[in-house]
C-alpha cells in the first residue's frame, strides 16, 4: 500500500476584520482597532479562556485563528501529544510586543509585556491550549514564503517527527494584521499540500 501524501485538512485566515474557515467567510466584525476586532472574534465563537486577555496581539491572532482552523475539523484523539507539532512563519518578529515594552519602560517596566517579547509565544499559547507536545518553530521571513514553509512541514511528516502539524503565517504590527493557519495531516481528505495551493490560500 503506498504512504499518504499529505493533504491540508483545514485552513483559517484571519484578515480584513473578517474571518474564513476553509475558504468560506464565517465572520465579518466591525471595529476600528485591532483589540476590539480580536475581542470580538473571541467573544463571537464564545470561547472560555480566561488567559486570552492578558495576551498580547500577536498571540491572540494565532491562538484564534488556532481555534477556528481546529474546531470541527481535527481529532486530536487520533495522535499523541508529541506527534502534534507547530511551524510558523512571520514578518516582524515580536516587534508589536515590543515596542509596547519599550514604552512601558519609560516609566515602570511591564513584566506582563516583557513576556510576549518573544515571536514564538505564540506557538506556546497554542501548545498550552490543546496540549501539544510534537516539535515547533516559528521561523522570520520577510514574506509569506509558501516553499519554505512546505520544506519544514514536509521534512517533519516524511520522517515521522511529527503526524500532524499546524503551520502557517501570523502576524501583527500595530493594526496590520494577518493569519493564515493550515492544518497539514497524512490524510486522503482536504488538498494537497503543495506550493500553489498555500500561496492560493494565503492570497484569497
Amino acid at each position: 500500500m503506498s504512504a499518504q501524501k499529505q493533504h491540508i485538512t483545514s485552513s483559517c485566515i484571519v484578515s480584513g476584520n473578517a474571518v474564513y474557515k476553509d475558504g468560506g467567510r464565517v465572520l465579518g466584525v466591525q471595529s476600528s482597532d485591532l483589540a476590539s476586532f480580536l475581542l470580538g472574534v473571541y467573544q463571537h465563537f464564545e470561547l472560555n479562556y480566561p488567559k486570552f486577555y492578558k495576551m498580547d496581539n500577536l498571540s491572540k491572532l494565532g491562538w484564534l485563528a488556532s481555534e477556528v482552523l481546529l474546531k470541527d475539523s481535527f481529532d486530536k484523539s487520533k495522535y499523541q501529544p508529541e506527534e502534534i507539532g507547530i511551524v510558523l512563519t512571520n514578518a516582524n518578529s515580536s516587534l508589536d510586543a515590543d515596542l509596547k515594552y519599550w514604552d512601558s519602560v519609560q516609566d515602570v517596566a511591564s513584566p506582563s509585556l516583557f513576556v510576549y517579547t518573544l515571536p514564538n509565544i505564540v506557538i506556546g499559547e497554542i501548545c498550552i491550549r490543546n496540549g501539544f507536545k510534537g516539535e515547533d518553530a516559528l521561523y522570520i521571513t520577510p514574506q509569506f514564503d509558501a516553499s519554505f514553509l512546505q520544506q519544514q512541514v514536509i521534512y517533519l511528516l516524511d520522517n515521522d517527527i511529527l503526524k500532524a502539524c499546524i503551520c502557517g503565517w501570523a502576524d501583527v504590527v500595530g493594526d496590520e494584521y494577518k493569519a493564515a493557519l493550515f492544518l497539514v495531516e497524512k490524510s486522503e481528505d482536504g488538498v494537497e499540500f503543495g506550493v500553489e495551493e498555500l500561496d492560493r490560500i494565503f492570497n484569497t
